[in-house]
């Protein structure tokens, strides 16, 4: 079942969902507005030149900040995490689906590759699977809308 904002009203105030911090704003016809946070892992190229799952992935990928006055920007067809800005959680009888804005998507971004649910009974800043199939490099803000 997806809920409509009502709902999502109803389950913010009985505690089934969380979002935190929250703004009412945000809720829309039957979701919830995420937005970008300033951390990100990106493949470390210059120490690395092939990613092999038969060894330790630890060091393969190193941290990007971003600031207010700071975008990060993506590349075609590069790839990297970031995180959702807000904390998000869901009772032990829900799941939430994480989905891309469609602004997001006119732009080429995708925002998960296999990672698209928040499992039942958790609460977490769920994580992005950034990658950028325009032709073109796309600017990410800090805390903008983006799932």
């Amino acid at each position: 079942m997806i809920l409509s904002d009502r709902d999502i009203k109803k389950a913010l105030a009985e505690g089934t969902i969380t979002v935190d911090p929250f703004d009412e704003q945000y809720i829309k016809a039957a979701s919830i507005d995420l937005h970008l946070d300033k951390h990100f892992l990106v493949f470390d190229t210059k120490n690395n030149y092939v990613i092999d799952p038969k060894k330790p992935m630890d060091n393969i990928m190193v941290p990007v900040d971003i600031g207010e006055d700071r975008p990060f920007i993506l590349h075609p067809g590069e790839f990297a995490l970031g995180m959702i800005y807000e904390k998000s959680g869901v009772n032990d009888r829900m799941v939430a689906r994480l989905e891309r804005k469609s602004s997001v998507g006119r732009m080429g971004l995708l925002i998960h590759v296999t990672a698209g649910f928040l499992d039942p009974g958790n609460c977490l800043k769920m994580t992005l699977e950034l990658h950028n199939v325009a032709n073109m490099p796309i600017m990410l803000y800090y805390k903008m809308p983006i799932a």
